[in-house]
């Protein structure tokens, strides 16, 4: 199992979290040596779906995703878990989306 661990990111004058405005983006690092083709949310910890990553987030590399508006009413704590292309996954773990320049790093 590979385990994510969350970096944040304070912006110089950000003194309100945004996860409510319109558009609310964040990143995932991959700082594994495989390729995440997957990744999963879930607000409850029992429904889950798919986060649009497009063809994958490949090792080393970082990529900004934009929440959908639809999310706009939900709260501050979801669930991530990421796949792998070796095939491992991550465990679920919680990340606050009312932070500021949330970073996601799956190792």
């Amino acid at each position: 199992m590979r385990f994510p661990t969350v970096l944040l990111a304070l912006a110089a004058c950000g003194l309100i979290g945004n996860a409510h405005a319109e558009e609310y983006s964040f990143s995932i690092h991959n700082n594994s040596g495989s390729k995440i083709v997957r990744v999963q949310v879930s607000e409850d910890g029992n429904s889950w779906g798919d986060f649009n990553i497009g063809s994958g987030i490949a090792a080393g590399a970082t990529s900004e995703l934009i929440w959908d508006q639809s999310t706009n009413d939900g709260g501050c704590e979801w669930l991530f878990a990421a796949t792998f292309a070796d095939g491992s996954t991550s465990d679920p773990e919680s990340f606050d989306f009312c932070e500021d320049d949330l970073v996601i790093e799956f190792e």
